[in-house]
């Protein structure tokens, strides 16, 4: 049974872990069998192609190899979650500062 992926072509996600932790970027591609996603200027690998019609020189591509899904998060859910703890910290630091005064 494939699973249905929490990120979808054409959303903007970030890296949250991996080589290329705290990289964004938009989906190019998702492959819901593989539980994986091709996400732009993310695991860029270089790829080597012979000499033909469309790559008359040949040589070295650099092109976006896949990333497991789980090592992605949408850019709106991880902004959340970095406002919510910025508000936990913040709320500790007062009561901190409070009993410290008294």
């Amino acid at each position: 049974m494939v699973k249905k992926l929490h990120v979808k072509k054409g959303d903007e996600v970030i890296v949250i872990a991996g080589a290329d932790k705290g990289k964004r970027g938009r989906v190019l591609a998702a492959f819901p069998k593989e539980e994986k996603v091709i996400v732009e200027g993310v695991r860029v690998v270089t790829h080597f192609v012979r000499k033909s019609a469309q790559h008359p020189g040949g040589g070295l591509v650099k092109k976006e190899a896949p990333i497991h899904v789980s090592n992605v998060m949408l850019v709106s859910e991880y902004e959340a979650r970095r406002a919510r703890r910025a508000a936990r910290t913040q709320q500790t630091a007062q009561q901190t500062n409070a009993s410290q005064a008294s």
